[in-house]
């Protein structure tokens, strides 16, 4: 395709296969700048998620989109601690029970 000059669905037309069947390869940046910063902020920060990292990152001048973040921030190996849920009661509860007496517990 790339030496002949010919685009995607012309290709496989001309090979009898699916478009939808050829894979192209990614085109993702690495982002190592971005990546480093990241890493830096979360370290001094440590009770920071990718939401508050994205308001720290955009005052510092970085144009990152918050999806972009969301996707980083567990491929760096960052997480932050979640808040483990309310303790129910286990069991069923009972009435306490009422003095007959003075003097009685």
């Amino acid at each position: 395709m790339k030496t002949k000059g010919c685009n995607q669905r012309r290709a496989c037309a001309l090979a009898g296969i699916d478009p939808r069947l050829y894979l192209r390869t990614a085109k993702r940046r690495l982002d190592t700048e971005l990546r480093t910063r990241i890493n830096k902020l979360a370290s001094e920060r440590r009770r920071f998620g990718y939401g508050r990292l994205h308001i720290l990152l955009k005052r510092e001048g970085w144009q990152v989109n918050w999806k972009k973040l969301y996707r980083l921030y567990p491929e760096e190996g960052l997480t932050v601690r979640k808040h483990s849920g309310r303790k129910r009661v286990v069991g069923t509860r009972t009435r306490m029970a009422i003095p007959q007496g003075p003097n009685q517990r």
